[in-house]
């Protein structure tokens, strides 16, 4: 890979984890805490948002291990006992982000289809961009559905166990961000054939 498409992976991969956040922030408020709003975070300015690790270090030694690039960023704070349905305000919050991602892809798999039908130099150029932006979309919304903190796939998980299952919650919790690190580069890889799956659904049109 050339360093000029490496350097395009990680700007669409850092736009796409913002929109991933403000996406949380941004239901969050709607539905009663404005804690991310109060902090800056519903903004698109990445530099609200990137988290060194999750953003820029991860994605780098994944692209060099050649292991699909994924990551996070910082996440937006937010106060669940502001939300004015306590129950299911929560779940709403963790599933908007995963959610925001495949909306993006969908939208960008019809673009893909589109500039590949003009026949155009510039339509295929175009056409492979809207993939790359597709293919990382989906990555991030499947990725972020694994139920390992910090991913939201966690607060899914965590909304639905019973309170008692604590010894789970707790060692979820404690060493959430080891059992990820662990799980990108051991298991990580069992991921590909579903992203791989849906990226070429949504690319049927441009393929």
């Amino acid at each position: 890979m050339s360093d000029t498409g490496f350097i395009l992976q990680i700007a669409v991969l850092v736009m796409s984890v913002v929109i991933h956040e403000v996406s949380h922030g941004t239901i969050a408020l709607a539905l009663g805490d404005p804690t991310a709003k109060y902090a800056g975070r519903l903004t698109l300015n990445p530099i609200a948002h990137v988290d060194i690790m999750g953003s820029l270090v991860l994605p780098l030694l994944l692209g060099l291990s050649g292991l699909p690039i994924i990551g996070w960023a910082k996440p937006v704070p937010y106060n669940p006992y502001n939300l004015r349905n306590q129950r299911i305000g929560p779940v709403l919050v963790a599933i908007v982000g995963p959610l925001s991602n495949f909306v993006v892809a969908v939208v960008f798999g019809f673009v893909a289809s589109v500039a590949v039908a003009t026949g155009s130099s510039f339509g295929i150029v175009l056409a492979d961009a809207a993939a790359l932006v597709v293919i990382i979309n989906v990555a991030l919304g499947i990725f972020n559905l694994v139920p390992i903190p910090p991913l939201d796939g966690s607060k899914l998980l965590l909304a639905v166990i019973p309170e008692r299952a604590y010894v789970l919650r707790e060692t979820l919790e404690r060493y959430g961000f080891l059992l990820l690190i662990v799980f990108i580069f051991t298991l990580g890889g069992v991921l590909a054939p579903l992203i791989d799956a849906v990226a070429r659904f949504l690319l049927k049109g441009a393929l």
